[in-house]
C-alpha cells in the first residue's frame, strides 16, 4: 500500500512540472503564428532579383523562403456520415538549389481554441520544381483558420 502511495505522489509531481513545462510552450494569441498562404505569389521577375539562397549567410530567415509555400488548406473529404479532412500544399522552389522544407502549422477553431497542430516534410524539391502533398488530419470541422507557426527551407544534399 505504502508503495502504491509513494508512486501516486511520485506521478503527480511529474504531471504538475510536465504540466507548468506545457503551459509555458503556449502561445500569446499571436505566438509568432503567420495565416495559411492566401494564393498571392511573387512574378517571376521579383523572385529572380531576390537572389534568394536557402542556406547559409541569411540574416532573417524565413522571410522570402514563406513564399515558397503557395498553397496550404484544409480539404474537406467528408462523406456519408464520416468526417474525413486533410490538409493539402503545394510548394514551388524558388531558389537556385535542390531545398528540403519543414513547416508547423495550427488550426484555431472559431473560439481561438487550437485543435490540432503537425509539421510537415517535403525533401528534394529541384530548383523552379513545383511539388504537392496531403496529410489527413484530426479536424472534425473544415471551419477552421490554419496557422503557420514556423516555416523553414534548407539545402538538400
Amino acid at each position: 500500500m505504502q508503495r502504491r502511495l509513494i508512486a501516486a505522489t511520485f506521478v503527480a509531481a511529474l504531471m504538475a512540472v510536465n504540466g507548468a513545462t506545457i503551459a509555458g510552450c503556449g502561445t500569446d494569441g499571436n505566438g509568432g503564428s503567420s495565416p495559411a498562404p492566401t494564393g498571392t505569389t511573387k512574378t517571376e521577375e521579383q523572385k529572380t532579383d531576390q537572389g534568394e539562397s536557402p542556406q547559409g549567410g541569411r540574416e532573417e530567415p524565413g522571410a522570402d523562403e514563406r513564399k515558397d509555400l503557395i498553397s496550404f488548406k484544409l480539404d474537406d473529404r467528408s462523406q456519408a456520415g464520416f468526417t474525413d479532412i486533410w490538409v493539402t500544399w503545394t510548394i514551388k522552389n524558388s531558389s537556385s538549389e535542390k531545398s528540403n522544407y519543414t513547416w508547423a502549422w495550427e488550426a484555431i477553431d472559431s473560439s481561438g481554441k487550437r485543435i490540432a497542430n503537425s509539421t510537415e516534410y517535403v525533401t528534394d524539391v529541384q530548383p523552379g520544381q513545383t511539388t504537392t502533398g496531403e496529410m489527413p488530419t484530426v479536424i472534425k470541422e473544415a471551419n477552421v483558420k490554419l496557422n503557420i507557426t514556423d516555416f523553414d527551407r534548407t539545402k538538400a544534399y
